[in-house]
């Protein structure tokens, strides 16, 4: 159903895609209860991309798993839910799918994968070892996701947890990487972000992060040591700055207003990323 061939050079929307049927997207958007919060005007656009995201990426199981266009529909929805924001109301939202351009595999694994590991310690020691892993970006290839941990958004709402969107949020990160550079956290701006010149823009992105990380990590630290009361956001956000932003995404995207009680200086910085024209936001202030 979702491996339509595409001549890649045409716009997207010149291209015909597998329409979604109405009872397969009801299914799966109704198991998604922090969809409900998007304002009326974002679900047409919604389906639009994930129709397109469909079409354009493959999916593959590993270990025996064998993909259903449920399965992948909602891999898709949560994957293309960052991107609603990122084109105007009066244009098509099919431009923000480029984000997403430099990979094509998408790979399921039924469980949590085991991904072998090497590194050398300060002493020279080199240590060989296995890490399990609950999903995995790599730039300028495939994601990996397990469709246990995928199946428990619904459940991971109120902790602002998302697999998905974790993993796609680091390919936002991952956008523009040069081969030898790692992903820090800093998305590309667009032009004017925040009514700012772009190197202005960009260090005000870079400050704003960078104190965030900070006082979590403290936070993080103060519990582990101390008993202090445990942060909000996943402990795994201390563990570098990449994955601080990953994880604060994921919170943003499907548990938005308790995310601006914990970082309201994240809020104004994501809004301006995420819904960077406004119109999500004002229709939500509408209602």
């Amino acid at each position: 159903m979702w491996n339509t061939a595409l001549t890649s050079w045409w716009p997207r929307d010149w291209r015909r895609v597998a329409d979604i049927p109405d009872d397969l997207w009801a299914q799966e958007t109704h198991q998604l209860p922090f969809l409900q919060a998007l304002p009326a005007a974002a679900w047409p656009r919604l389906r639009q991309l994930c129709a397109h995201f469909l079409a354009e990426k493959e999916f593959h199981g590993a270990q025996g798993l064998r993909i259903t266009d449920a399965m992948a529909l909602t891999v898709a929805i949560q994957a293309c839910l960052p991107l609603l924001g990122l084109q105007p109301l009066q244009r098509s939202p099919l431009p923000a799918l480029d984000w997403y351009s430099d990979f094509v595999t998408v790979v399921m694994h039924p469980d949590a994968a085991l991904a072998r590991r090497q590194r050398v310690d300060e002493a020279g020691v080199h240590h060989a070892y296995n890490e399990p892993l609950a999903g995995e970006a790599m730039a300028g290839g495939p994601v990996m996701l397990n469709w246990r941990d995928v199946q428990q958004a619904a459940h991971g709402m109120a902790q602002g947890h998302n697999l998905v969107i974790h993993e796609f949020a680091h390919k936002l990160d991952m956008r523009h990487l040069a081969p030898a550079e790692e992903p820090q956290g800093h998305p590309p701006l667009p032009s004017g972000f925040l009514g700012m010149d772009p190197m202005a823009a960009r260090t005000h992105w870079a400050h704003t992060m960078a104190n965030a990380y900070r006082d979590f990590c403290e936070a993080v630290s103060a519990h582990q040591r101390f008993a202090e009361p445990a942060p909000w956001l996943d402990s795994y956000a201390a563990s570098a700055p990449a994955e601080f932003f990953a994880v604060s995404c994921e919170a943003y995207m499907v548990q938005r207003q308790r995310f601006g009680q914990e970082f309201p200086e994240l809020l104004a910085l994501y809004d301006g990323f995420f819904d960077r024209f406004g119109w999500i936001n004002a229709a939500r202030a509408a209602a």
